[in-house]
């Protein structure tokens, strides 16, 4: 245990010193800006000092933005993802200091000067993040990982965690069948252990186990415990109670998130007008149909509403009751349809359905009314992701994948529901951004896994 403790230690102290070193160069970098190119903006302040400030306050955005948007995560997340979150850090940060730099002179500065610096600290994140994550890969070997398994169905997640073999390797698998002795055995073996599937007491005794010898254990939620998860703790006894009020949001949290809703699709609605303009135009001109594809979705409290989506398949495509979702390569898909739907851009008119109250900007993805019967079906819990609205966007969305399973969405979608708040909906909304970028986060259902999700999804019992 205590040598696990001192590797921890050693990985945190090489973040915060690479953290730190770049930190460092993005500020003497546009601290160069400032002495060459916006040092007479605003004359002598600070006692002369002033110039210094600003570069601590640039150094203390990059700290908070950065950190907030997952850009010093170097080799827990993937290389792409960290130079993504921190490019986007940056334009963020970019903006508002030419913003800072424009009230302190009092007029609109010169922004060639803040785009070349833009340009050069987004080359300095790739390279930070390049030699960072090749260092850390370097130094750390991928965890040797203990798969203990209840349903064999459960050893299907090695697929999932292998994606990341230079961080995980799943090196044996055993039944939780076994005698208490051999897997406490086959445990003390192993860096960390995996347990999916595996019911009541079983599973609290191979967990205590894992943390009295202090063995990373990685536990695959069940519904009940993502529920617990948000609970609130009550602390008027000497006995601790945890409260799960099971309402969704309160008051003001709704308030809050439909005043964020409004504000943000009132702005997009005014950047994006040109491109939809444009976009209708397209449609209308391939094939005379309509631009707009209304259709029945499912939002807070099980109401119905039409959502809309430039159309992207032929008209009529679902004449036939074919209600099946396209495949990459459907024949149904117009041309103008292909392009608009791999820019992921087909779900834009989905700002009025913002503004107009029945959906929000982040959210669990509204679902089709025969998926939700469905899915319900086999899997009561599923009804829980109507405690909000459905969403642009949502922690399913740009945690999971398109082709993700319903039973591992509505995991998703309850963990953000428990768990809200302003700070996640913003973080969730910069996370949509970059995976635009991840070619397996949009990988499409074919028409068997679609069916098979519906027929034979997972469910409480066996996971």
């Amino acid at each position: 245990m205590r040598n696990k403790v001192s590797r921890d230690d050693l990985k945190n102290l090489l973040c915060a010193i690479e953290s730190l070193i770049q930190i460092i160069l993005l500020t003497v970098v546009y601290f160069y800006l400032w002495r060459h190119s916006y040092r007479g903006i605003s004359g002598v302040f600070f006692y002369g000092r002033g110039k210094y400030v600003l570069a601590g306050v640039y150094a203390l955005l990059i700290y908070i933005v950065f950190s907030f948007n997952d850009g010093f995560k170097f080799g827990f997340l993937k290389s792409a993802e960290v130079f993504f979150g921190q490019a986007q850090a940056i334009l963020l940060i970019n903006a508002l200091t030419y913003g800072q730099l424009s009230l302190i002179a009092r007029k609109l500065v010169e922004v060639v000067p803040m785009v070349m610096l833009t340009i050069s600290q987004i080359l300095i994140c790739a390279c930070c993040v390049f030699l960072f994550t090749k260092l850390y890969h370097c130094i750390y070997a991928p965890h040797n990982m203990l798969l203990i398994y209840g349903n064999r169905g459960a050893v299907s997640i090695i697929d999932k965690v292998n994606e990341r073999q230079e961080k995980y390797h799943v090196s044996n698998t055993i039944s939780s069948d076994l005698p208490k002795e051999e897997i406490e055995k086959a445990i003390s073996q192993y860096d960390s252990v995996i347990i999916n599937d595996i019911k009541g007491q079983k599973r609290n005794d191979i967990l205590k186990n894992c943390y009295e010898n202090g063995v990373y254990t990685y536990l695959v939620p069940k519904i009940s415990d993502i529920i617990i998860s948000g609970a609130q703790d009550i602390n008027l006894f000497d006995t601790p109670l945890r409260l799960i009020k099971g309402k969704g949001l309160s008051l003001s949290q709704r308030f809050i998130k439909r005043t964020l809703d409004i504000l943000l699709s009132s702005i997009a609605m005014i950047i994006t007008a040109p491109l939809i303009l444009v976009i209708a135009i397209a449609i209308k001109r391939e094939d005379g149909g309509p631009v707009f594809y209304r259709q029945k979705r499912i939002t807070k409290d099980g109401k119905e509403f039409n959502i809309l989506k430039f159309r992207s398949m032929i008209v009529d495509a679902e004449k036939d009751n074919c209600s099946i979702p396209a495949t990459d390569n459907d024949p149904r898909i117009t041309k103008v349809g292909r392009i608009i739907r791999k820019l992921r851009i087909d779900e834009l008119p989905q700002i009025l359905n913002i503004l107009g109250g029945s959906m929000s900007i982040v959210g669990p993805r509204p679902e089709r009314i025969e998926h939700v019967k469905a899915y319900s079906k086999n899997i009561p819990e599923f009804r829980c992701r109507e405690k909000v609205k459905g969403g642009l966007t949502g922690y399913a969305q740009v945690v999971g994948k398109y082709n993700t399973n319903p039973y591992d969405k509505l995991r998703m979608d309850l963990m953000y529901i428990e768990n809200y708040s302003l700070a996640l909906d913003l973080k969730i909304i910069f996370q949509t951004v970059r995976i635009l970028f991840r070619r397996e986060s949009t990988q499409g259902f074919d028409k068997q896994s679609r069916q098979d999700d519906a027929e034979n999804p997972v469910t409480e019992e066996t996971s």
